[in-house]
């Protein structure tokens, strides 16, 4: 193929799992009073007037009290227990299209792990398990210091949620 170009990049990423007694459904629904889902209609409104950034910003300060979203959920529960898997699994799409500019601006590939993944996991009748990738690590891989620091208030903000929601905090998410 004429002009094309391959590149790649290793790097390590810490994957934590916190563990909590809850049911996954229980610790669902606390996580998702936590992080509301995305305002839609109103970051579509926005958008088509093409109103001044300021007001996504005070729209998207308003609307997430831990700086977090909700931009999808996919439930595995329903498929997987008709092959008899027990297990209760969501997995979210957790970010903030405000703080995601920052890092976009100069690397716009950082859209491959934002928004952050999350999955709330566990026997229907609990322990629930909260696993997700550190975010610093897999933004810290481009490499750019301005996108790493954000990475870094990422791994604080899952920090202070994880608190919010009575749940361990790994010591790694609170320093780098």
């Amino acid at each position: 193929m004429v002009g094309s170009k391959v590149s790649s990049v290793h790097y390590a990423v810490n994957r934590w799992t916190v563990t909590m007694e809850s049911t996954p459904k229980d610790f669902c629904t606390r996580f998702e009073q936590a992080v509301p889902p995305v305002p839609r209609d109103a970051v579509s409104a926005l958008v088509q007037r093409q109103a001044p950034w300021k007001e996504m910003l005070d729209l998207v300060n308003a609307a997430a009290p831990f700086g977090f979203l909700i931009y999808g959920k996919l439930e595995f529960d329903p498929v997987m227990h008709l092959a008899g898997d027990p297990a209760s699994c969501a997995t979210y799409l957790m970010g903030n299209h405000t703080i995601a500019e920052r890092m976009f601006r100069y690397e716009p590939a950082v859209m491959l792990y934002a928004p952050l993944h999350i999955t709330i996991w566990g026997p229907v009748n609990g322990p629930t398990h909260f696993t997700f990738d550190q975010p610093s690590d897999q933004l810290g891989s481009f490499g750019n210091p301005q996108v790493t620091a954000v990475g870094v208030e990422l791994d604080q903000k899952v920090a202070v949620l994880l608190k919010h929601l009575g749940a361990a905090v790994p010591d790694g998410l609170l320093g780098k």
